[in-house]
């Protein structure tokens, strides 16, 4: 999962501390900045939801019909569908809390302002709501099927089974590194272009 796509839908704002800024120029390209952060959000959300019910058939095909040695695929099954299901209430809610097209642009500020700072808390705490749960079903997977593994094929699998581990840990590390750039790089700096944006408009 890389959600740099809140970094490029504003890549290229004005810098916050910009003096004499133009306040009309700002409010032209707020719509198509509001409108390509809301397809990236869509576009994030699906693509996660589907990815997590192609990944959770996928693990029910092999527990199910790939003998006893695929049925620890079982274990992976429900935290996949859990984040799957997060992805999709999250879009249900953004659709919801998403202002209508006539409403005024104080308002539609507002609702970005707080869907950015919805999305920073989200993407801070990606460790607690989306590695975890994975992790922790992958985790079960692994050892369920290393330990129905006869004596010996056990012993010489350990390397395998614990290079599958670290190999799992160090792609979860570097979505949590990601996530956290596209906070310090994308949320961070847009919240701030918005508040100045909000602010020097409510003072016209």
């Amino acid at each position: 999962m890389n959600w740099n796509e809140m970094e490029s839908a504003w890549n290229r704002q004005v810098p916050p501390g910009a003096a004499g800024t133009d306040v009309k120029a700002l409010i032209e390209t707020f719509e198509a900045r509001r409108r390509k952060l809301a397809a990236n959000l869509l576009w994030r959300d699906l693509r996660e939801a589907g990815a997590g019910l192609v990944g959770a058939a996928v693990l029910g095909y092999l527990g199910l019909h790939r003998g006893p040695g695929f049925r620890t695929c079982l274990l992976a099954i429900a935290p996949m569908l859990g984040v799957t299901a997060f992805f999709i209430l999250e879009r249900i809610r953004a659709h919801r809390e998403r202002p209508g097209f006539d409403a005024p642009l104080l308002t539609k500020l507002e609702a970005d302002l707080a869907e950015l700072r919805h999305q920073r808390r989200l993407l801070s705490s990606v460790g607690t709501w989306y590695l975890a749960p994975l992790g922790a079903g992958i985790a079960a997977m692994l050892a369920a099927l290393y330990f129905s593994l006869p004596g010996p094929v056990r012993e010489r699998g350990l390397v395998y089974f614990a290079g599958c581990l670290a190999a799992t840990a160090l792609l979860f590390w570097g979505v949590w590194a990601l996530n956290r750039r596209a906070v310090r790089k994308g949320v961070e700096p847009a919240i701030i272009e918005l508040e100045r944006l909000r602010d020097q408009f409510s003072q016209r």
